[in-house]
């Protein structure tokens, strides 16, 4: 995958600890769920296929040219209709050799996706909180209720069944190099968790918001704005040059994120295919 994104992106995005972070979910079973291709003992390919049909593939650009996309891309069919999934999709940067493929194989666009980011020595605005309300590191105790905030906010627009907290404890707090201040909180009046930032510090000293979300309840109050400075502000104090995130056309929230000074840097479509 590294691979693959230089060759498309110019960079790396991906690293280790965001496939450990995924595969150690309790509900993931990576022997029914990956297929490796090697040549000799080089991993030269690979496929996945999670819940709900949502799958990722990569292939070494040396490989390219040689069918082996267009293998993974059956597999990955064979393996959603094996699994009882009506649809099987993934992203892929827009343009790229890999958006081009499932294009050809039939594959439509289901939502546009755009990596933001504000750059290194960008202004971090500032955003007032509601009297009586706080913004901070979540303790231990809050953690379901983090959960239940950001699995409600996601399911409002996401066709997928509800993430266990389990899983999300695996990807979350269980992630290598997990530190107790990346998980933002805005706290209301009464003590509850009103809104949800959640962050990654890669290798690379850049600081990727992995989830935001308000309770539908405090919403229109600027809440998701304040943990989203907040938690820009906690990553440079914690050595991040840049800070980055991810967004999708069913979100409408976009603008948002270009309200606090983020700018697009890359453009993500999320092509699937139906089995039926």
């Amino acid at each position: 995958m590294a691979d693959q994104q230089q060759h498309d992106l110019g960079r790396v995005e991906i690293e280790e600890a965001d496939i450990v972070g995924d595969w150690q979910r309790p509900s993931f079973d990576i022997a029914g769920s990956t297929l490796g291709v090697f040549d000799g003992d080089t991993l030269v390919a690979y496929a996945e296929v999670g819940l709900g049909g949502r799958g990722d593939a990569a292939v070494r650009p040396a490989y390219t040219g040689r069918g082996i996309g267009t293998l993974l891309a059956g597999w990955m069919q064979q393996r959603a209709r094996e699994r009882g999934f009506d649809t099987v999709g993934m992203p892929v940067p827009q343009g790229s050799p890999g958006d081009r493929l499932l294009a050809a194989l039939g594959y439509h666009v289901r939502w546009t996706s755009w990596v933001l980011h504000l750059l290194e020595g960008a202004e971090i605005p500032d955003r007032p909180l509601p009297e009586g309300y706080a913004v901070r590191a979540a303790t231990p105790d809050e953690y379901r209720a983090v959960h239940d905030v950001v699995e409600d906010a996601f399911l409002e627009w996401s066709a997928r069944d509800r993430e266990t907290f389990e899983d999300f404890e695996a990807e979350v707090m269980r992630r290598p190099g997990f530190e107790p201040w990346h998980v933002r909180v805005v706290i209301d009046d009464l003590g509850a968790v009103a809104a949800v930032g959640i962050v990654q510090l890669t290798d690379d000293a850049e600081a990727y918001v992995s989830r935001l979300a308000t309770r539908a309840d405090q919403r229109h109050r600027g809440l998701a704005q304040v943990v989203l400075v907040d938690a820009f502000r906690e990553s440079r104090a914690h050595g991040a040059m840049t800070c980055g995130l991810s967004t999708d056309s069913r979100t409408g929230a976009l603008g948002l994120y270009e309200k606090v000074g983020m700018t697009v840097t890359d453009v993500w479509v999320n092509r699937g295919i139906s089995l039926a």
